[in-house]
């Protein structure tokens, strides 16, 4: 390689390492904040969640239509992912999860929220009952509401789906999160206490908030329990969508702000290498250059 080439390699890439660096600073940025909105929101959403498990013998959320299991059907996939890439395996990892649903020749729809999340579906020809993109960092409830509405529709139409999914990406921690798939309807009091065993990080300063025992507490519930369940259920569907908005904000800026460190080092590494390159070639051209000029001078004599 010439000596020109190998300096604009060399310039390329340091080029390259600005970009990822300042990509990185922003992420770290954004990192935090959705870290700090999913962790304060883990207690809105536990104490949410502990209201279905305290009043999950009564008789009426058994026979409710949309708690009652359904031997038969197709499921209903709710996948979040990203509307961006350069963030690692988060978006891939999900929908490697659909993808061994598919191959295991199980017949669902999707409701795709995020970019990706629609390419793929559109790439893998699977029937879309909707799709949400730009959904923003700072999300809210009232995101959710929408999403939630739909799926909610959408299994008590009919008997057509079997059950509701959500599939994304769960935060441990900054260099880890995994992807994760949820029951949210019918809603299973069993799968509900599952999820709040796992609204806890692994490590950090919110990792010693404790899930507190279940107390035994008998409810009278007026006006009638059907009438609760009817707001409480479809509350609490939107309240496992909106937490699994809030984990995947987390989760891809946590993954993006590594992988864009890492690209960053390597980038460092890169210059290095050509440098050393750089340095060997012009060494050799400068002792060619001496050599032809002994060889010259000793030849004139």
């Amino acid at each position: 390689m010439a000596l020109k080439q190998i300096k604009n390699k060399i310039t390329a890439t340091k080029k390259t390492g600005k970009v990822t660096k300042a990509m990185e600073s922003v992420s770290a940025v954004k990192m935090r904040k959705s870290q700090e909105r999913a962790f304060q929101s883990r207690p809105y959403v536990h104490a949410a969640m502990k209201i279905l498990t305290r009043v999950a013998q009564s008789e009426a959320l058994t026979t409710h239509p949309l708690a009652s299991k359904r031997e038969t059907g197709k499921r209903l996939l709710v996948v979040v992912t990203s509307d961006k890439g350069l963030a690692g395996s988060v978006n891939s990892a999900v929908l490697k999860k659909v993808e061994e649903l598919k191959a295991a020749k199980v017949e669902f729809a999707m409701v795709a929220i995020g970019r990706k999340a629609v390419e793929f579906a559109h790439r893998e020809n699977i029937t879309l009952l909707g799709h949400y993109t730009n959904v923003g960092d700072d999300v809210t409830v009232a995101d959710a509401y929408e999403i939630a509405d739909k799926v909610i529709t959408a299994f008590a139409a009919d008997a057509t789906y079997a059950k509701v999914e959500v599939v994304y990406q769960n935060f441990l921690s900054t260099f880890e999160q995994e992807p994760t798939l949820r029951q949210a309807l019918p809603l299973d009091p069993a799968e509900v206490h599952y999820i709040m065993r796992g609204i806890r990080p692994k490590t950090g300063k919110f990792s010693d908030d404790v899930v507190l025992p279940d107390e035994v507490i008998d409810h009278t519930i007026e006006p009638n329990a059907k009438t609760v369940f009817d707001v409480l259920i479809p509350q609490l569907v939107q309240i496992i969508i909106f937490y699994a908005l809030l984990e995947s904000k987390a989760s891809e800026h946590s993954a993006r702000m590594v992988a864009m460190k890492n690209a960053t080092d390597k980038s460092k590494e890169v210059v290095k290498s050509l440098t050393i390159k750089f340095n060997k070639a012009r060494q050799a051209k400068i002792t060619a250059e001496i050599s032809e000029i002994t060889a010259g001078a000793e030849a004139m004599r």
